[in-house]
C-alpha cells in the first residue's frame, strides 16, 4: 500500500471524513431507533420510550440531548400545566430518511444473502 500515490490517499480522505462525521453523530445503539421512532410524528418522551423499547429513561434522555444539539430534532416546551415537552424532527434530518430507507433494504438484502449462503442469521 506505501506504493500508492498521494493522490489516491487524499482522495480516500475525503470520502472518509464526511462517513466518519455521519457515523460520530449517528453513533450507537439507540439514536437511529429513536430517529426512525420519530419519523412517524412528532411524540413525547414517555412516547418515544415505548417505541424504542430496552432503553432506559436516563440513556434516552442523553440521546435526545445529542440529538437535538447537532439539530436532527427540535424540542418544544409548551407553557401549560403539567408542562407538556415534545420532540419531532427538524427539516434538516429529513434527509436521513433516504439513508434510513438504503439501510433497511441493505439489511433485508444481506440477511437474504446469509440465509442462501446457509450463514446462521
Amino acid at each position: 500500500m506505501e506504493n500508492l500515490p498521494e493522490l489516491e490517499h487524499s482522495q480516500c480522505r475525503g470520502i472518509l471524513r464526511p462517513v466518519r462525521d455521519a457515523l460520530d453523530i449517528l453513533n450507537g445503539k439507540w439514536k437511529l431507533p429513536i430517529i426512525v421512532a420519530l419519523m412517524f410524528g412528532e411524540k413525547r418522551f414517555g412516547e418515544i420510550a415505548r417505541e424504542v423499547q430496552g432503553i432506559t429513561d436516563r440513556m434516552l434522555s442523553k440521546e435526545l440531548q445529542d440529538l437535538v444539539m447537532n439539530g436532527l430534532v427540535k424540542r418544544t416546551v409548551e407553557d401549560s400545566f403539567p408542562i407538556k415537552v415534545t420532540y419531532k424532527l427538524t427539516e434538516h434530518s429529513e434527509s436521513l430518511k433516504e439513508v434510513i430507507e438504503a439501510l433497511r433494504k441493505w439489511g433485508a438484502d444481506h440477511r437474504t444473502y446469509l440465509r442462501q449462503e446457509d450463514k446462521v442469521l
